[in-house]
């Protein structure tokens, strides 16, 4: 069978496929969840994935984390003699060139951050993450769908060989249902509770607690269009007929309650209003709407400052807050997104994905500068590297690290204290200029001795006259 550009072919051992989620614990919206045994008789069960989303602070998870690590940059790095540096042009390697196209545009109908955000949502809200490979005719990777994961089924062979059924998605080009293997599919999974194949969405923890959070909003929407006033009962001293009874019920919820709640009411023959359920202050509704929300934000691992809470005490301001919410919250999303794309892609030794994590203090420019300012003054960064971090061009002299000439060795130190005078306090003597020679007469050669006797013989002949 030929799909996406490729061949597959079953293997003997795959005619006879074993599906590992087929029970309904597999996942969080399964035939029956109850939170409690028998709660199913009770009617008391988890609201539906589409009404959980409903709530804001599942859908302020589920958002927040994937937008975060949508918004980092994919960078391909190759490790040059222990230091790993981004390869942003190929240089002749061919695995690079075949890579950086996909990073950059995975498929046809998505950009890099859809992509992204397609599949940390999947791997949120179902547990799972299933991408599938397209490749051409030379067996390269060059498109990567995300599917949808109630499309997926993993099957285990009698040999161990792990397959995936496909049901048809016209949108990722698969036409018809197929069985491929492994290797044609990125399996991301959270926390597989049960089976080492099937990841467990955090909602599995915290759908009671949604749930609950829907119904008092719920509940309290009604209340409030009842201009929060309480349901109650009308009572009467004496007997009435059942005719008497439905005809009174009937005059006020026609004429006092909804949007002719707050009407005078007047009746008689001792009829008397009794409050029946609780007010909203009577019931904690505020509290226990926070309960849920917090207990959201602990399913998932998401800060409850970003919820609306309070900041943490111990917090040492803001980039000290986003480290925590990277180690606790992102970092295992990300290391397993970045094992998964070196592990599809096949890469060879010595190169590998990484997320650009400088995008998480993008809108923090006090902490970014902060953090290029100890970089460059303790020598780690060089002042261009600093400056590509702040989205500005290099200067010239700015391409190597730099420290100030101020700390020496102990060698260095110890070598000068081992003079007589350390600091040189005693000021040495002038030292006197040595006189100059005095320059040697020139040698008298015959014709200077000739020039001298007709000199002579001249001022003599002078005289005799």
């Amino acid at each position: 069978m030929n799909i996406l550009g490729f061949e597959i072919v079953r293997k003997r051992a795959a005619q006879n496929l074993q599906s590992v989620n087929s029970n309904s614990w597999w996942n969080w919206w399964g035939p029956i969840r109850e939170p409690f045994t028998g709660a199913w008789q009770k009617n008391i069960t988890i609201d539906p994935q589409q009404t959980l989303l409903a709530f804001s602070a599942l859908y302020a998870c589920v958002t927040g984390i994937a937008s975060d690590i949508a918004k980092m940059r994919i960078k391909l790095d190759e490790n040059s003699g222990g230091i790993w540096e981004e390869i942003t042009e190929p240089h002749g390697n061919s695995k690079a060139s075949e890579v950086i196209p996909v990073l950059n545009r995975p498929n046809h109908y998505q950009n890099r951050i859809q992509f992204l955000t397609q599949w940390i949502v999947s791997k949120l809200l179902s547990g799972n993450t299933y991408v599938l490979k397209e490749r051409n005719r030379e067996r390269v990777v060059v498109a990567l769908y995300v599917l949808d994961p109630l499309r997926v089924k993993v099957l285990v062979a009698e040999d161990g060989s792990v397959w995936y059924e496909l049901s048809p998605d016209y949108l990722s080009d698969v036409q018809d249902s197929i069985t491929v293997p492994a290797s044609e599919i990125i399996h991301d999974r959270m926390c597989p509770l049960w089976h080492p194949l099937v990841g467990v969405s955090p909602i599995y923890a915290c759908g009671t607690s949604v749930t609950m959070g829907n119904r008092i909003q719920s509940s309290s929407t009604n209340f409030y269009q009842n201009a929060a006033r309480p349901s109650g009962i009308l009572t009467a001293p004496g007997m009435i007929t059942d005719e008497a009874a439905a005809r009174v019920k009937a005059r006020f919820e026609a004429g006092y309650t909804g949007v002719n709640a707050g009407k005078i009411a007047v009746v008689g023959d001792g009829l008397k209003f009794e409050q029946m359920t609780l007010t909203a202050e009577a019931s904690q509704t505020i509290q226990q709407l926070q309960w849920t929300v917090s207990d959201v934000a602990r399913a998932f691992h998401y800060p409850e400052w970003k919820l609306g809470g309070a900041l943490p005490p111990y917090s040492n301001g803001p980039e000290a807050l986003t480290l925590m919410y990277y180690t606790d919250c992102l970092q295992p999303l990300l290391e397993c997104l970045e094992l998964c794309l070196d592990e599809g892609f096949a890469l060879p030794e010595g190169i590998g994905t990484e997320m650009d994590l400088d995008n998480l203090l993008r809108m923090d420019t006090a902490g970014l500068y902060a953090a290029n300012n100890l970089g460059v003054g303790g020598g780690w960064l060089a002042p261009n590297e600093a400056r590509f971090r702040a989205n500005y061009s290099d200067v010239k002299g700015g391409e190597s690290p730099m420290v100030q000439q101020q700390n020496y060795s102990l060698a260095a130190l110890a070598k000068r204290d081992a003079q007589d005078d350390p600091f040189a306090s005693k000021t040495p003597p002038p030292q006197l200029a040595a006189p100059k020679p005095e320059p040697e007469p020139p040698t008298p050669t015959r014709a200077m001795m000739e020039h001298a006797m007709n000199s002579f013989e001249e001022q003599l002949r002078e005289a005799l006259a």
